[in-house]
């Protein structure tokens, strides 16, 4: 087994100390931050958005993860890119011209994602799987951390997985909410590469050892 990607999703940080959880996460073993951008719309939460990620960017040199869980995240693309973000994810569900959207993420320097909430078939993807960098699949309902993982996300990566093989596409697959270190192992055996964790490891009492927790899970 590959070690996957853990991208540590900030949403359940301490944001009265935030520099201090980027000195950990510069630490630690992993390899992406995962930045939550809500809107209250799309999702019935509301986050932080561009100046935040602005600021955080001169913590660190680690990539930029954001997942936009926005309306018409189609608006800001340009911006994100000049805010430092790395990764761009989209919603399908937000999407009327998902391909202009993906061509222009990249066209402009970032590796593009489309995330597919839990009841979102992973067959709308088929005529696009060729373009994407990322297809992030929602293991729980987006807005909040810390929800139960949905046991049929498991069928979906092994769903992701084969059409990305079957279309000789470069994407990977990111599994994000409910995810910690006793159903890592079933989420990677399925085809995942990248880990996102929110509650696991910022309520974690050693948040370096969830990190390695995740990126070396023991075979059960």
């Amino acid at each position: 087994m590959n070690h996957p990607i853990i991208a540590p999703s900030i949403l359940s940080a301490d944001f009265a100390n935030l520099e201090s959880t980027f000195h950990m996460l510069n630490e630690s073993e992993a390899q992406w931050i995962h930045l939550d951008v809500m809107d209250g719309n799309f999702v019935p939460n509301i986050s932080f958005g561009m100046p935040v990620i602005k600021s955080l960017r001169k913590l660190t040199r680690k990539v930029f993860d954001a997942h936009l869980m926005i309306e018409a995240p189609e608006r800001y693309i340009h911006n994100f890119k000049l805010i430092g973000v790395d990764v761009l994810t989209v919603h399908y569900e937000t999407q009327t011209h998902l391909n202009r959207t993906v061509d222009l993420t990249k066209k402009i320097g970032m590796k593009a994602g489309v995330a597919l909430n839990p009841h979102t078939p992973v067959s709308l993807l088929k005529d696009i799987i060729s373009e994407l960098d990322l297809v992030l699949i929602m293991s729980v309902n987006p807005g909040f951390s810390g929800q139960k993982f949905i046991e049929n996300t498991y069928n979906k990566i092994a769903e992701a997985k084969e059409m990305i093989l079957a279309h000789n596409s470069k994407a990977m697959i990111q599994v994000d909410g409910g995810v910690n270190a006793g159903n890592a192992p079933k989420i990677l055996e399925a085809g995942a590469d990248v880990l996102v964790a929110a509650s696991y490891i910022f309520h974690h009492d050693n948040p370096i050892e969830a990190i390695k927790q995740l990126k070396y899970p023991k075979i059960l």
